[in-house]
């Protein structure tokens, strides 16, 4: 009887493992962004560190603006020059009308006034649209998070030299979190998209439901294995990037 009894357990387990396999996986963020500086300078003030929460908009840190503050002294004083040529050279255009106009003075000199004229104004255009786009700087000076996130890594701290393109922070987005595991080229004809699987967090001895949300190759691997990624249920729990997961995948029957 009690060999009748393992027997038919053993069948049991047998069957559940034909129709499943257990995996182990990671709990990443597919929202994750790279904070960076549009300009260098720099860094005058950190406003948070690895682990804080933020929120879209918060300010994160802040560059000295004191390169621009040259750039727009400069941009300034040119416009200023130029507008002052523009009222000089308006005054002789209008006393050269004049003598024009009693015949005192040649056409020539006249057009060669307005001809000037018009340079200076062109001159003036371009020294507004420089000042506009310096003053249109300051706007990035303050470095703020794009959305709802979790600070995991900063690289920059106050005093510092922020480099335009040079990863400064990583942003984890923990409204969008999946679980990330490579399963083998031999088992991928039994996996699809949607496909439901158990998820286990043993660390905080929680339980879940997901579904397979993304199939994709593995580039980097050589041994011709899959990423798949599960969308799956938090309850409401404080779960983070980084976390280990086990995941029991149930197969395509229909590929048995």
């Amino acid at each position: 009887m009690i060999k009748y009894i393992i027997g038919f357990l053993i069948s049991i387990s047998l069957a559940v493992n034909l129709n499943a396999i257990e995996l182990s996986g990671t709990v990443i963020s597919d929202n994750e962004k790279i904070i960076t500086s549009r300009y260098m300078g720099f860094i005058k003030k950190v406003y948070v560190s690895e682990g804080d929460f933020v929120k879209k908009g918060q300010l994160l840190y802040e560059i000295d603006s004191s390169n621009i503050d040259s750039n727009k002294k400069e941009a300034s004083l040119n416009l200023q020059i130029q507008e002052n040529n523009l009222n000089n050279v308006q005054i002789n255009y209008e006393r050269y009308k004049r003598l024009y106009a009693k015949d005192l003075v040649p056409k020539y000199d006249v057009e060669q006034l307005e001809l000037k004229l018009k340079n200076i104004k062109s001159m003036i255009s371009i020294a507004k649209a420089k000042l506009k786009e310096v003053n249109y700087q300051y706007r990035y000076l303050e470095i703020v998070a794009p959305n709802n996130g979790l600070i995991i890594k900063k690289s920059i701290k106050s005093g510092e030299m922020a480099m335009p393109s040079s990863p400064a922070m990583v942003l984890s987005d923990l409204n969008s979190l999946k679980i990330k595991t490579n399963i083998s080229e031999s088992n991928l004809n039994k996996i699809k998209i949607g496909q439901e699987a158990e998820i286990i967090i043993e660390s905080m001895g929680f339980t879940t439901k997901g579904k397979v949300s993304a199939i994709i190759p593995n580039m980097q691997d050589m041994t011709h294995s899959f990423v798949i990624k599960l969308s799956f249920d938090t309850k409401g729990k404080n779960i983070y990037p980084g976390m280990y997961t086990k995941i029991n995948l149930k197969l395509d029957e229909n590929e048995q």
